[in-house]
Formats: C-alpha cells, structure tokens, sequence
C-alpha cells in the first residue's frame, strides 16, 4: 500500500486534534506539538481514542500529565538498574578474577555457559568496547601493559560494558560463581538469569526515551516458585510493576538506603491522573508482603 498521508504544520495538527474531540487552548497545544514529536505523544492519547475520536471530555492537560509522568518515571527506573547494574558488574568480577584470575575470560574454558559462537561473539565484543573506550584506565592498560596483555583485567573490562554484556558475562561465568551471586540477592540462577534479560530490555526502552509507563513486555520474567509473597506478581509479570517489584527486591539488598522506594511512592502519588491497573498494579499492592514494609 501506498503512504498517502502529508506533513501537517503543527497548527494543523493542533487543529486535527481537536476537531476530533480534543480539549484544548490551541496556542499551548501547538507549543507542545513543536517540543514533543505528535507522532511520540500519540501514543499517550491513544487510549483516550475510540473509532478516532476522542473520548468526550478528553483534555490535553491530562495526556500531557502522563507523558510527563512516563519522563521522569524512565528516570527513576533508570536509577534502579544503574545501581543493580553496577552491583552485579563489580561482584562478577570480583568472584571471576579470584577463581580464574585477572584474564580468565580469554580461555573460553573458563566461560562455560557460552556456546562457542557465543563466546567468540563475546570476546569480539569485548575487544569492540575496548576500542571505543575513550576511558583514560583503557588507555593506561594500553600504554602500561599492552605489549603483554591485549586486553584489561577482569575488574577493568566490565567498567566499559553495556548491561547486555554484563548478562552475558554472567550467563557465562561458572555455576557456582552465578550462584554465589544470585545466593546474595536472594534468588535462583535462573531467576536473575530473566531479571538481567527484563532490566537489560527496560534499560534500552529507557535510554532511547520510548514511552514505558503503560508498556507490555514482550516476555514474562521468572519469578520465585513456591514462594507466595510473588504470587501477585506471577498474574502480573507482563507489566511494568512486575518490574517495579523486581528493582524493589533487589534494591533492597544492594542499596537499601537509597530511599528509591519512597521517591517511587512520591512520584505516584504526585500523578493521580494515571491508572495504575494499566501497569499491572493489582488492588492492595502497598499491603503485599513485598511492598508493605517499604510503604510505610
């Protein structure tokens, strides 16, 4: 099929908008058009929409609630994995260089939840990091150890990783290595294994500043078997608070202090206007076993 719309002047938008039922001061509705692309927000009307037009009574002012709500939620959920990323880098190589050495990673050996395609993807990868890397610690290996070493150390490599390489690093590393770690936070391998591979997916979303607060995934992560507090969240694992939860989880052994929970239940309570069934919360979430103790 042939694409036959045209580009609209942003008054034009504006005035589509609301022929199709639209609250709104056209003058500010057009100052919003020019700073957010009409095609990004449309995604934040689109439930306001019933056979293209909009519900009646819809006003711009709510849509604009949520969309600036989903900036700064991006933020807080970007501010969780940060920390979760950072924890699960520095303790992968804190236990890989004990066991294996500062440069176990180059025998593949040493590596053995890779196949061998994966694992000469990941060193190609490595390498790849390592070349882009403008970090002076890259240039001083370079300088400094070179001549013998190709590439960094253990605890050197993973500062240049994406989070993606951090899941792969540790989709590698030996059982008993991934299970000291996953002992810690309080889970099975397999479990962090689908939490890494959720939070990687959730973190790209949120570095390119696509729209999340509504947002199906499209996988499930795991979640604990036979432990009843998560039974809400297995009915939910789709949705972003099945994500919320997992953070909160883990945040709550890698920086407890971080008073992210409380800056999550300020944000919520700051947006009224948005509908937490839309991101999995079931009824009662606050008083859950997992969320109880952190609502108060």
């Amino acid at each position: 099929m042939e694409y036959g719309k045209v580009a609209l002047a942003y008054t034009q938008q504006a005035r589509l908008l609301i022929s199709r039922g639209l609250v709104a001061d056209e003058q500010q509705l057009v100052g919003r058009l020019q700073s957010v692309n009409y095609y990004r927000l449309s995604g934040y009307w689109y439930p306001y929409l019933r056979d293209g037009r909009f519900i009646p009574g819809t006003c711009f002012k709510e849509i604009w609630q949520h969309y600036t709500f989903d900036r700064r939620f991006r933020l807080q959920v970007l501010d969780a994995i940060e920390r979760i990323e950072v924890y699960v880098r520095s303790a992968l190589a804190y236990e890989l260089a004990h066991l294996q050495g500062p440069f176990g990673y180059e025998r593949s050996w040493n590596l053995p939840g890779l196949g061998e395609g994966e694992y000469a993807d990941f060193i190609s990868r490595v390498q790849s990091c390592c070349v882009r890397s403008s970090e002076q610690f890259i240039k001083h290996h370079e300088s400094t150890y070179g001549d013998k070493h190709a590439l960094p150390p253990y605890w050197v490599i993973v500062e240049v990783f994406d989070f993606g390489m951090t899941a792969k690093l540790y989709k590698g590393a030996p059982k008993q290595v991934q299970a000291r770690i996953a002992s810690t936070l309080g889970v099975k391998v397999p479990v962090l294994k689908s939490w890494l591979h959720t939070l990687n997916t959730v973190r790209n979303s949120c570095a390119h500043h696509a729209r999340l607060w509504n947002r199906t995934l499209g996988f499930k992560p795991k979640v604990p078997a036979k432990d009843e507090r998560w039974d809400c969240v297995r009915k939910h694992n789709d949705k972003l608070y099945a994500v919320l939860t997992i953070l909160h989880f883990l945040l709550g052994t890698i920086a407890p202090q971080s008073r992210w929970n409380a800056r999550l239940f300020d944000l919520i309570e700051e947006y009224p206007v948005v509908n937490l069934a839309r991101m999995g919360f079931p009824d009662g979430w606050k008083d859950s076993d997992l969320w109880c103790d952190a609502a108060t």
